[in-house]
């Protein structure tokens, strides 16, 4: 056999790794640096919606870029992780950067750098920035990588909407032990004078928020007090000071998707209120695609590995409004058999995230985490799932354990706790992806 040769940007990612080993160092003098050094791209940007919180920012941003589309709109956008290839991360005008584009920013980065310390976030987000402002477009959807008044991406002055999804507990060594003390840090990236769309929160993220956008006289559009979005019977309905819309079943699953519906809707109103029509928003919201967030895989060599009447499910979240939020869409399913497949990293709360589920589901199947990133031992999964009262085992892969979670009456599999996992699956089933 062949060993297949690693990708030239393989090899530049795994030499910019390399810089500063320590994985998350947060800060903006690296970035301000080597912004500076490559001709301060960050001033030759499209207009910017930058996005934070704990959960709902892929989601929120994947409809935006939907609307965005419908309407004509030329549109980058800067997520992260990725869940197969880095490349996801940085789309330029709809299109996934291509492998020499990245390579060619990537490397002018290293040479600028010059050897000195910068985390592998930062020389990333440097080099996407780079892309983007050598691609025309007429938006670019920023997400944060890590809270917000630290990460890399803050280093932009003059967005034209900030937008605040769900803020909880998560990443607590490095954003606080609290939920104000984490709100304090995504609310970091609210600027003087340019307007913020909240989701809903709970109060006490909602506070320091508030505190935040009053003394920068930043205006406010909150949910729950100038905008709201639920579900209804095959769609749902978004309602602000304009009036009520009543829209098509988001085309996320789940029903906390009308919420992130809801927000990217009163976001882009922020910024160019009279622009969109309802065929934009209808088309955005049936039509938004982010793998890997409660996902039905219908067909490929996992999902073919299930008899019959099963069906295979993934999902990315991993802290306890996750498992919320899971455990509510899974209470909409027909009643059935639940099995979850779960591997998770070390430095997630599994009892907070498994709690809600185990009220829905009827056993856990417990995996090693794939690739490198520490996780939870299978056993510590196990004790923890059992402790709630859901039956447990461990598998040695992904297909050992679709094998044993299909056993009786037909039912569901949902692979969850980790994106790492979620990405693992999807490589796996081709046909999904």
């Amino acid at each position: 056999m062949f060993e297949r040769r690693p990708r030239p940007i393989d090899t530049a990612l795994k030499r910019v790794t390399a810089l500063h080993p320590k994985l998350i160092d947060l800060g903006l003098e690296r970035t301000r640096r080597l912004l500076a050094s490559v001709g301060s791209p960050e001033k030759s940007l499209p207009p910017v919606i930058h996005v934070a919180g704990t959960n709902g920012k892929g989601s929120t941003i994947a409809f935006m870029r939907a609307i965005a589309h419908a309407a004509g709109l030329r549109v980058h956008v800067y997520t992260s992780p990725h869940l197969l290839r880095f490349n996801e991360r940085i789309v330029l005008n709809g299109s996934t950067i291509g492998e020499d584009a990245l390579l060619s920013a990537l490397e002018e980065c290293e040479t600028a750098n010059a050897g000195a310390p910068v985390t592998f976030f930062e020389i990333t987000t440097v080099a996407a920035f780079l892309a983007f402002s050598r691609t025309p477009a007429d938006l670019l959807l920023l997400e944060t990588g890590l809270g917000g008044r630290f990460d890399s991406t803050n280093i932009l002055d003059n967005p034209v909407v900030t937008t605040i999804t769900p803020v909880s507990m998560d990443h607590m060594a490095f954003l606080g032990d609290t939920v104000s003390e984490i709100a304090f840090e995504k609310a970091g990236i609210v600027k003087p004078g340019v307007p913020c769309v909240v989701a809903p929160q709970v109060p006490d993220a909602l506070g320091v928020i508030q505190r935040q956008a009053q003394e920068l006289a930043a205006p406010l559009s909150i949910s729950g007090a100038d905008w709201s979005s639920c579900t209804k019977p095959g769609g749902m309905v978004y309602c602000d000071e304009d009036g009520e819309i009543d829209l098509p079943e988001p085309a996320l699953a789940g029903e906390h998707q009308s919420v992130n519906a809801g927000t990217a809707i009163a976001t882009l109103r922020c910024w160019k209120p009279r622009f969109w029509s309802l065929e934009d928003f209808s088309a955005g919201v049936s039509t938004a695609v982010w793998p890997g967030r409660f996902q039905c895989l219908e067909s490929g060599a996992l999902a073919d590995l299930l008899p019959d009447g099963w069906q295979l499910w993934i999902d990315g979240g991993h802290n306890p409004s996750a498992g919320d939020a899971l455990a509510r869409a899974i209470s909409a399913w027909p009643a059935s058999i639940v099995v979850l497949v779960c591997a998770m990293q070390e430095n997630k709360d599994v009892s907070g995230f498994l709690t809600p589920l185990s009220e829905v589901a009827d056993r856990l199947i417990a995996l090693d985490l794939p690739g490198d990133t520490p996780g939870h031992s299978p056993r510590t999964l196990t004790d923890i799932a059992w402790n709630l009262g859901l039956d447990t085992m461990v598998a040695s892969s992904l297909g050992d354990a679709l094998d044993m979670a299909a056993n009786g009456p037909a039912g569901r599999v949902l692979v969850c706790g980790s994106l790492y996992l979620a990405g693992e699956v999807i490589a796996a089933n081709p046909s999904a992806s």
